[in-house]
């Protein structure tokens, strides 16, 4: 369904998938994967308007930023219009064709529980309104450049299948964001995990460390040689190595670590670039940021 020549595609732009098949079998999760992996997604989208999104994009965004779209079959007769622009290369990008399936009992088994009715079922069953979508569908199916079967799989199965044939060694790896913030500010709301320095000493109480911030030498050296903060690193940073490599096979992209103190401006600071400097020591993509730096 890509089709024509590279001359005919243009090849100037990011990659375009387009994802669609039978309702039920799997495309919202398929979108939201895509979307992980930095895709620019558009859900069910009138295929006539595809050039229309290319353009908008390319010029927004960039012709690099790697663009899918979810087709349903509630586009009705819009579906010429979609293989037309495929088959033609008429986006000036690659285009490449992903339809899902799955057998009729998985169907009405997730459709049920979904408790949704089918677009095109109309007074009748359910099976009814799958077999009319399947007639409707049977073309794009068959020019597909991928087929995924759903049946057996579950939606981790189904995010890994469209990583494994979509991610790039930068849009599949984890990303660690290490913040420090101040508990008096309040704790971060989108920490996955939440470390409390205040068992440290507070540079605060030493007049020449007081201005400084933990990012400062003196300041840190001071945190990390104290008593305990060399035994915490030693033992939370494989903790949360071991996490990391968890929420890589879950298929998580970002994995949020906050470490606090009170005031956010020294302990957390200087255990935050440490925590940072031995996660990437161990090959994570890890970066360090301060929330509440500068707010006293």
């Amino acid at each position: 369904m890509a089709g024509g020549s590279e001359t005919e595609q243009g090849q100037a732009g990011g990659p375009l998938v387009v994802v669609t098949g039978m309702t039920g079998a799997g495309r919202s999760t398929a979108a939201k994967e895509l979307e992980d992996l930095g895709y620019y997604v558009v859900d069910n989208l009138p295929p006539s308007l595809l050039r229309d999104v290319v353009r908008l994009v390319d010029e927004s965004r960039g012709p690099q930023q790697p663009i899918a779209v979810v087709v349903d079959v509630r586009s009705g007769s819009f579906f010429g219009t979609l293989q037309a622009n495929l088959a033609h290369g008429a986006t000036g990008r690659r285009a490449t064709l992903v339809f899902l399936e799955a057998t009729d009992e998985v169907l009405v088994r997730r459709q049920e529980a979904a408790r949704r009715p089918h677009p095109l079922q109309g007074t009748g069953r359910l099976l009814d309104g799958l077999e009319r979508e399947r007639a409707v569908l049977s073309d794009l199916r068959g020019g597909a450049d991928l087929l995924i079967d759903t049946s057996a799989l579950n939606v981790h199965q189904l995010t890994a299948r469209i990583r494994e044939s979509f991610g790039t060694e930068e849009s599949t790896r984890l990303h660690i964001r290490v913040v420090s913030f101040g508990f008096k500010y309040g704790i971060p709301v989108d920490a996955d995990y939440v470390a409390d320095m205040r068992f440290l000493p507070n540079p605060h109480w030493i007049p020449e460390l007081r201005p400084g911030t933990g990012r400062d030498a003196e300041v840190a050296s001071y945190v990390l040689s104290q008593p305990g903060a060399a035994e915490f690193l030693d033992a939370y940073v494989p903790v949360l190595t071991g996490v990391a490599e968890g929420y890589l096979r879950e298929g998580k992209r970002f994995m949020r670590v906050a470490v606090g103190c009170t005031g956010g401006k020294h302990r957390s600071v200087a255990m935050t670039e440490e925590i940072t400097r031995r996660l990437c020591a161990l090959g994570h993509h890890a970066t360090a940021t301060h929330r509440d730096l500068g707010r006293e």
